[in-house]
């Protein structure tokens, strides 16, 4: 019996996604890779099939708040009733995708978990560098810790903040901001496939899987982190790389990591990091799957699993003890 490099494996049904999402690029016009405008189009052309069908929800409502008057999208899954929130910070490089992008994937976080989902439409780089986007998230926590539970339909007092890949690192920079601005963190963070340091070409995962069988590549993190910082010196600021910085004081933590991910041994540093710091910290280690995985939720049974996973937790963070919801909105 022949010898297989099983961490090398990639799982069915996301390589299948893969090659449909590839199939739809090489179906498409020709574009330019280096223009922003395009690279923002296109991709948005490639995911939207990815955001259809999944949980319906009683109501969505977009509104402009905090300082910034940042576009935020509301996801509730139930009528009548408090239920805790979810911020949710989306991925792509802090330079493409969108609330819509990710619209599939926050209603499955309301669905399973049964809490209110807030997007937020943070602005992109480079147009912006850091810190701007994560100003912008701060001041939407600010401003929901002054709103009236009854009016917004959420539980103030059980937020939890969560995002993938450049949204983990924004999650985490949110929670640091706060410590450092003395308010609180809030109640909970869900980490999905982040990335906590600068590229890390000599790290395993970055030699075991960078190549275009997987997903993200070396070069593409470069662009996406210089499109992010001022300046080379931005990535000794631990809100940029936040597996550097003093963690402790965070909110308990769930990681969704991808095996065949280039940024799996950071992901790995960062809940070993987190636990360094008293965090309490759930890791889940998913066998062969490739950054951005949760997506391909609409055939793939593990990005499924990962998601019941999250949410599973989700509840156990925010419910108390057997409570499924919080008390009824009391009507006129």
């Amino acid at each position: 019996m022949s010898m297989i490099d099983d961490s090398e494996y990639v799982d069915c049904d996301i390589q299948r996604w893969q090659n449909m999402m590839k199939e739809t690029y090489a179906n498409l016009s020709p574009f330019d890779p280096t223009s922003i405008d395009d690279l923002r189009r296109v991709t948005a052309i490639v995911r939207a099939p990815w955001t259809e069908g999944g949980p319906s929800m009683t109501r969505i409502e977009e509104k402009f708040v905090g300082d910034f008057k940042t576009r935020i999208r509301i996801y509730y899954p139930i009528d009548g009733k408090i239920c805790p929130a979810l911020l949710y910070i989306h991925g792509g490089g802090y330079t493409i995708f969108s609330l819509d992008t990710h619209d599939r994937l926050m209603r499955e976080y309301a669905g399973r978990a049964k809490v209110v989902v807030i997007g937020v439409d943070y602005s992109l780089s480079p147009e912006v560098k850091y810190p701007r986007a994560i100003n912008e998230i701060v001041s939407i926590v600010q401003w929901l810790r002054k709103q009236n539970s009854l009016e917004l339909g959420i539980d103030l007092n059980r937020i939890a903040i969560g995002g993938d890949s450049a949204g983990a690192n924004l999650t985490i920079a949110t929670n640091l901001q706060l410590r450092i601005l003395n308010q609180p963190v809030v109640n909970a963070q869900l980490l999905n496939y982040g990335v906590y340091d600068r590229v890390r070409p000599q790290s395993n995962s970055y030699i075991r899987y960078e190549g275009p069988k997987y997903r993200l590549n070396a070069d593409e993190m470069k662009f996406f982190q210089n499109n992010y910082i001022r300046n080379e010196e931005d990535f000794d600021d631990p809100l940029v790389c936040p597996l550097h910085a003093d963690l402790h004081g965070l909110p308990p933590s769930f990681l969704t990591i991808a095996e065949c991910d280039i940024l799996a041994d950071e992901n790995r540093a960062m809940a070993e990091a987190l636990r360094k710091a008293d965090v309490e910290v759930e890791e889940h280690v998913y066998h062969g799957v490739t950054h951005s995985f949760l997506e391909a939720v609409r055939i793939a049974k593990i990005s499924n699993r990962a998601l019941d996973d999250a949410s599973a937790w989700l509840m156990k963070q925010l419910y108390q003890s057997n409570e499924r919801y919080s008390s009824k909105i009391e009507k006129d």
